[in-house]
C-alpha cells in the first residue's frame, strides 16, 4: 500500500487549490444573486463542465465500481439512469430558465397557483433532500479518504465536508461551478486512466469475460440482478436527476434556454460513456481481489494495485467526483433556506445587502446538518436509492402533473409527495417486497401518481392563471433586490 502520508498531503494540496479558486471568485461578487446564482450568466462550456462533474458524483463513481464489483455490468446502470435523467429532465424543464425562477420550490409553487403552502412545505423538504444528497457525498469521500490515509470514518467524515464546505462559502455558486468544470475534466480522464491501467494490470477484458460468472458480464447485469431490479436502478437514478434541487439550480442560472439544451445534450452523452469506465474498474478489483470488501473496491485499486504517482492521480479523481457533486447540492441547499425557508420561518425576506452574510451562515449550519446525517451510514448505493425513493418520487410527479396537467392542483400536489412516500416507506419494511423490487422507486411513482389525480378530481379545480401566478412570484422575488423586508 502506499505511503498514507503522501496521500494525504495530496488531498490537502487539492483542498488548497479549490481554496484559492474560492478567494479569487469571491472578489467578483457584489450581490446575493451572484453568490447564490452566478449572475445567471452560466455559458455552455461552464453549464457542460459544471453538470458532468455533478452527474459524475460520489454513487456513479465509488459506488458504481462498488456495485460492478458484486454486480458485473449492472455498474453501468447509474451511468445510464442519470443520462437519462439529464435528457428528460431537458425535454420536461429545460423551457422553464425563461421565468427567472431560483429554486425548485419556487418552481413547484408557480405550477400550483404561487401556492405558499407548497413552496412552504416543498421548500422545508428540498432542503432536507438537499442535506441527504450532501451527506451522500460525504459518505462516499470518507470512505476513500479512510482507506486510503488510515484514519478513522468520523475524521475522515469531517476533513471531507470540510474540503469542499471551504471554497463554497468563500466564492459561492460560481466558485462551485468553475471548480466543477475543473474536477469534471479532472475525473472524466482520471477514470478512463483508472480503467485503462485496470484492463493492462489484468490482462485484458477478456480476463473479465472469463474468470467472472456469466450472470456478471451479461447485458448490464440483468442476469445477476434480475430486469426489474435494474429497470429500478435505472429510474430511481433518473428521477434523482429530474427532482435534485441542484439541477435544476443549473437551469435557473444559464444565460439562456438555448445554453441548457447545449449543455444538458452534450452531458447526457458524455455521462453515458462515462458509465462504461467504473464498471470495468469494478470487475478488475474482483479479479485482482475476489476477498475484498466491496465498497473497497475503488480505493484498493488507487492504493494497493498502482504505484504511488498513479495511486494519486486517482485519488484527485475520485475526491473531484465526491466534492464536485458536493458543492453543488450544497450550494443548492442554501440558496432554498435562505429563499424560501427563510421566508416560512420569519414571514419575510432577506434584505439583500445581508443576503452573502446569511448564506455564509446558512452553508456552516448545513454542512454540520449533513455530517451528522451520515454517521453510521457505509453503504452508498442503498443510501441513495432509498432516499430517492422515499423524499424526491413524488416531488417529481407534482412537477409533472402541474406543468402538464391543467386539472392538477395544490392538494393533488401535495397528495402527491405524501403518496410516494408513504408508497416508499411500505416497501422499504418489507422485506419481500423490497426484494422482488430492488428499490421502492417504481411503485413509489405509481402511488405518488395515483394519489396525485385522484385527490386532484375531487378537489376544487385551481383558478389561479399561469401568468397571475409567474406575477406573484416575481413580485415577492423582487423583495430580495431591493431590499424590502416585510412581504
Amino acid at each position: 500500500m502506499g505511503n498514507p502520508i503522501v496521500y494525504l498531503a495530496v488531498f490537502l494540496v487539492f483542498i488548497g487549490l479549490m481554496l484559492v479558486i474560492g478567494i479569487l471568485v469571491s472578489r467578483h461578487i457584489k450581490s446575493g444573486e451572484d453568490f447564490l446564482m452566478g449572475g445567471r450568466g452560466l455559458s455552455s462550456f461552464l453549464l457542460i463542465g459544471t453538470t458532468v462533474a455533478t452527474l459524475v458524483g460520489t454513487g456513479s463513481s465509488m459506488g458504481a465500481v462498488q456495485y460492478a464489483f458484486t454486480n458485473g455490468w449492472a455498474g453501468a446502470l447509474y451511468g445510464i439512469g442519470g443520462a437519462i435523467g439529464i435528457f428528460v429532465l431537458l425535454l420536461l424543464f429545460g423551457d422553464v430558465r425563461r421565468f427567472s425562477f431560483m429554486t425548485y420550490s419556487e418552481e413547484l409553487s408557480y405550477y400550483f397557483g404561487a401556492s405558499k403552502l407548497i413552496k412552504g412545505l416543498t421548500s422545508v423538504l428540498l432542503y432536507i433532500a438537499s442535506i441527504g444528497w450532501l451527506g451522500a457525498h460525504i459518505l462516499g469521500g470518507s470512505l476513500y479518504l479512510s482507506w486510503i490515509t488510515g484514519i478513522d470514518p468520523v475524521t475522515a467524515k469531517m476533513l471531507t465536508a470540510i474540503g469542499f464546505a471551504g471554497f463554497t462559502i468563500i466564492g459561492g455558486y460560481l466558485s462551485v461551478v468553475i471548480t466543477d468544470t475543473i474536477q469534471g475534466f479532472i475525473l472524466f480522464f482520471g477514470f478512463i486512466f483508472l480503467t485503462l491501467l485496470s484492463l493492462v494490470k489484468i490482462g485484458g477484458y477478456s480476463v473479465i469475460s472469463e474468470n467472472l460468472p456469466n450472470e456478471m458480464v451479461s447485458f448490464l447485469g440483468t442476469q445477476q440482478i434480475g430486469w426489474i431490479p435494474a429497470i429500478s436502478l435505472i429510474v430511481v437514478i433518473a428521477v434523482g436527476v429530474l427532482a435534485t434541487p441542484s439541477y435544476r439550480q443549473r437551469i435557473y442560472s444559464s444565460k439562456d434556454v438555448s445554453t441548457v439544451k447545449k449543455g444538458f445534450i452534450v452531458s447526457g452523452f458524455l455521462f453515458a460513456i462515462f458509465s462504461i469506465f467504473p464498471s470495468i474498474s469494478g470487475m478488475a478489483a474482483r479479479i485482482l481481489n475476489p476477498d475484498l470488501e466491496s465498497g473497497y473496491a475503488f480505493p484498493y485499486l488507487a492504493t494497493e494495485v498502482f504505484p504511488l504517482w498513479i495511486g494519486a492521480i486517482i485519488l484527485i479523481s475520485g475526491l473531484s467526483a465526491t466534492m464536485s457533486s458536493g458543492s453543488s447540492d450544497f450550494i443548492a441547499a442554501v440558496t432554498i433556506l435562505l429563499r424560501d425557508v427563510y421566508q416560512v420561518l420569519t414571514g419575510k425576506l432577506p434584505r439583500k445587502e445581508h443576503i452573502v452574510k446569511y448564506s455564509r451562515i446558512s452553508l456552516v449550519i448545513t454542512i454540520v446538518l449533513a455530517l451528522i446525517l451520515t454517521i453510521g451510514s457505509s453503504n452508498i448505493i442503498d443510501y441513495i436509492s432509498n432516499f430517492i425513493s422515499t423524499v424526491m418520487s413524488g416531488l417529481f410527479v407534482a412537477s409533472v402533473l402541474g406543468k402538464f396537467w391543467s386539472r392538477a392542483n395544490w392538494q393533488g400536489g401535495l397528495a402527491s409527495m405524501i403518496g410516494g412516500s408513504l408508497t416508499s416507506t411500505i416497501i422499504l419494511m418489507n422485506d419481500s417486497l423490497l426484494a422482488y423490487w430492488g428499490n421502492p422507486i417504481l411503485p413509489s411513482l405509481a402511488g405518488a401518481f395515483i394519489f396525485g389525480i385522484l385527490v386532484s378530481l375531487i378537489t376544487p379545480k385551481n383558478n389561479v392563471t399561469k401568468q397571475e401566478a409567474l406575477r406573484k412570484l416575481s413580485e415577492e422575488r423582487a423583495v430580495m433586490d431591493t431590499g424590502t423586508e416585510n412581504i
